[in-house]
């Protein structure tokens, strides 16, 4: 048994040290080879509009990074505020309207964030 892991040990050695040597191989670029001028043309097409692909998925991403971070602390903001307000009413029930206005009053702050990065996360997919 000793000799068979030592036998696969010297295997994937080998396959490993292969591997770091084709690496480059691999990772070559199809550019270094000259291609015919007709499919340079197509070529460059290709890789504009696969260019443009990747603009527009850079975009989506970064406006869904944008709302989703901004509506997860929105609603974690307003959780906190509510609590907050919950617990103050319980303490003092006389001043129940006051401490709801306040309330009512940061509720419409936090969701006038939330709105406005979704404005900007418009703006990042049609606009930029």
């Amino acid at each position: 048994m000793n000799k068979t892991i030592k036998i696969i040990m010297a295997v994937l050695g080998i396959m490993f040290i292969l591997g770091a040597v084709m690496l480059p191989a691999f990772a070559a670029d199809e550019t270094l080879i000259a291609p015919a001028p007709a499919a340079a043309t197509e070529e460059a097409q290709e890789q504009e509009t696969s260019a443009d692909a990747n603009v527009k998925s850079t975009k989506a991403i970064a406006a869904a990074v944008v709302l989703a971070t901004t509506a997860v602390a929105g609603a974690i903001a307003m959780g906190i505020a509510i609590k907050s307000s919950s617990d103050g009413i319980a303490r003092q029930p006389e001043a129940a309207g006051n401490i709801r206005s306040g309330m009512m009053l940061g509720l419409v702050f936090i969701e006038t964030v939330v709105i406005y990065a979704l404005i900007v996360a418009i703006l990042i997919i049609f606009v930029l």
